[in-house]
């Protein structure tokens, strides 16, 4: 750069200096001395012509040995020219056949002899010629250098014929323009060499990375930042855009060279941008909290957004924003009823913003419905209430997806988006015997954080990672660095690493006056979303907390532990119980026990008197607001009734038969429909 500012001040006092005699012609000659060697070599083979034939004219031995000279010369040539290119090794062959072999004519025979005047003069010229258009045209129509300062770099890691073209040079990013090697190098050959590139330019790997072309095997782009700007860590700024849309950006963070680092989440028609889910990865210490803390916060932002969390570590990170939450579940049953009332709420939402002419969510969507063309009564105006944004968070799913099924989400994932629901995944190993290949399909971004380097292919598209990506290198060494690879960020920016924002607990004030705020300015629930909502989850669901409440999740019971999840994913009834008769397992009735069935230990009931109980029991769960019940859950009720879990199991069928119970997308597990509802 330094050198080539010197050029540039160099020319401004030519032209400043042309008004006079010596200065132009001082700028001529400046400017042809690039072009002089060609024609001083022509100049030079007159002169050793001439020279030549006063030694040699008419020697026999003199022939032999000037023809010798020429053949090995031109050999030598065209030898090493082998790691040029092709155009530039046939021309440096031919000049030289051409000169040494008038040059052999001129010594033997003179250089005014038959046609070696008219050769010279007419050949010479046309050889300098030649190569000053080659030096003129040295970037071709594709703008591509075929050579330069870089040669040395590229052929000390095997890309010698590689030709460096167009470069642009921004504040700690160059990107270059680069056309391999036609039938002899292909993009995946440059991805190959980027570690070694990287220590040829003694910088970290995830300095140097390379975008193929989509539409070409041999074209891309190679980006360089020579300085990490993420080694600097930056505190959490609070929000971006306080008040704004949900459809704007969310800023997470900054990139390597300084830009900001963001994603959207719903979609954008104009823009043609799908409305996106996201997942979060990343192994421990990497700074999965404070990314989610960072996007979590921009999201509570918003005013036309609602947010659902999950969060089996009792939001141990999330707790100051827990009011600005509509719906926290503390996980367990809790979460299984969330997951069934999402289930609940996308065809619900659908269903709306069809009815009301929208293909997909839009912010205008969140603002109430005036337009008579669309709306629940044809021909009227419509007057019903926005419908916010829906932004469902599992964190730690991983706790989840071993509860409920490695498929808990792959319903939501693929159906959610044209309701304006987004889902947003975060654990600390997506693999495929965590999560299902259909689950992971459907999740088009991800902000993927340090991991261990054998897990890099589960959080990362192939290309990606081709093109310099790799996470793996960093593990928990450099929490909050990432790649982020989502609809509307530019392709060239998927392996560009990033850095999220420090949050430190002095942060904490701030949060909490964010969740203040979203509780006072947020968008509430509408009927549509609530009442979906509250017809699976009943009480559970209550909708964001009023101003000075905290919600109350409700908390796991002492029998939910390691255990838990092998019941829930098992079958109803234990193998050893198949053969017993439910009915018969009815203990003997007591004589002089006149205490109530309910309350008396040892109580033998009727089968009558049995059922009653069990529908109290449903409607005792219903008021804990656990609503997701199995036979696990009545080991203490049978043991106080005398009542085995074959016959439990039998009743849950029964009350599914009866419209009382749903099944869940887990094995064994029921989710209890709200009384006002069931059938």
């Amino acid at each position: 750069m330094a050198e080539h500012k010197h050029v540039e001040e160099q020319y401004e006092d030519q032209l400043r200096g042309a008004s006079d005699g010596s200065g132009i012609t001082a700028y001529v000659l400046h400017r042809a001395k690039p072009h002089l060697p060609p024609w001083l070599a022509v100049g030079g083979l007159g002169v050793a012509g001439a020279l030549g034939s006063l030694q040699w004219q008419g020697s026999a031995a003199a022939g032999v040995g000037l023809t010798l000279a020429s053949v090995a010369l031109t050999g030598v040539t065209w030898w090493a020219g082998k790691a040029t290119g092709q155009q530039r090794r046939m021309h440096s062959a031919i000049t030289v056949a051409a000169g040494s072999a008038w040059l052999t004519g001129a010594c033997l025979a003179g250089p005014l002899t038959g046609p070696l005047p008219d050769l010279y003069l007419m050949g010479g010229p046309a050889l300098a010629l030649s190569w000053n258009i080659r030096m003129v045209l040295r970037r071709n129509v594709d703008g591509m250098a075929t050579g330069g300062a870089d040669k040395g770099l590229l052929e000390k890691v095997g890309l010698a014929r590689a030709q460096i073209g167009t470069t642009s040079v921004e504040p700690n990013r160059v990107t270059a323009k680069m056309l391999l090697e036609a039938g002899e190098q292909t993009n995946e050959d440059v991805s190959k060499v980027l570690p070694r590139l990287a220590s040829a330019l003694d910088l970290p790997t995830s300095a140097v990375r390379y975008l193929g072309d989509p539409a070409s095997a041999r074209r891309g782009e190679l980006v360089i930042v020579p300085e990490d700007q993420l080694a600097q860590v930056a505190d959490w700024p609070g929000p971006s855009a306080l008040g704004a849309s949900i459809a704007e950006p969310l800023v997470i963070g900054r990139y390597d060279d300084g830009s900001p680092l963001f994603l959207w989440l719903p979609g954008d028609p104009e823009a043609n941008r799908n409305a996106t889910h996201v997942l979060i990865a990343g192994g421990t210490g990497s700074g999965k909290g404070e990314t989610a803390l960072n996007l979590m916060t921009e999201i509570l932002s918003r005013r036309d957004v609602l947010l659902f969390v999950s969060d089996p570590k009792m939001f141990q990170d999330f707790r100051p924003l827990l009011p600005g939450m509509d719906w926290a579940a503390e996980g367990g049953p809790d979460t299984e009823v969330m997951v069934e009332a999402i289930k609940a709420v996308i065809p619900a939402r659908t269903r709306w913003l069809g009815a009301h002419g929208y293909r997909q969510w839009v912010p205008e969507a969140a603002r109430q419905q005036t337009s008579p063309d669309h709306s629940c009564t044809p021909g009227r105006a419509c007057g019903c209430a926005g419908m916010p944004y829906l932004v469902t968070w599992m964190e730690e799913a991983a706790n989840t997806l071993r509860l409920m099924g490695d498929d808990a989400f792959t319903g939501i994932a693929q159906e959610a988006r044209s309701a304006g629901v987004s889902l947003i995944i975060s654990l600390q190993r997506p693999s495929y015997d965590q999560m299902s290949t259909s689950t992971r399909a459907s999740l088009p971004s991800v902000i993927a954080l340090g991991c261990d380097p054998r897990d890099e292919g589960f959080s990362l598209p192939d290309t990606v990672i081709d093109a310099g990506a790799h996470p793996g290198a960093w593990g928990n060494r450099r929490p909050g660095y990432c790649y982020v690879v989502s609809p509307g960020i530019p392709e060239d920016r998927y392996p560009s690493p990033g850095r999220t924002f420090a949050v430190p607990h002095t942060a904490i004030p701030t949060m909490e006056a964010l969740a203040a705020w979203a509780q006072r300015h947020g968008a509430t629930a509408d009927p549509i979303t609530a009442g979906a909502a509250t017809a699976v989850a009943g009480q559970n669901y209550t909708g964001r907390p009023t101003p000075g409440t905290l919600p109350a999740p409700h908390p796991a019971t002492d029998d939910e532990g390691p255990g838990m999840e092998t019941e829930r994913s098992g079958i109803l009834t234990d193998p050893e119980d198949a053969d017993i008769d439910p009915e018969a397992e009815l203990p003997e009735e007591h004589d002089g026990d006149d205490t109530p069935m309910w309350e008396s230990l040892g109580h033998k009931p009727t089968p009558a008197e049995a059922r009653e109980l069990f529908a109290r029991a449903l409607d005792d769960f219903e008021d804990a607001q656990q609503m997701v019940v199995g036979p696990k859950d009545f080991m203490d009720w049978c043991d106080r009734h005398n009542l085995s879990r074959p016959w439990v199991s039998e009743r849950l069928k029964e009350a599914a038969l009866d419209g009382r119970l749903e099944p869940t997308s887990a094995t064994g597990r029921w989710r209890i429909v709200p009384s006002l509802t069931a059938a």
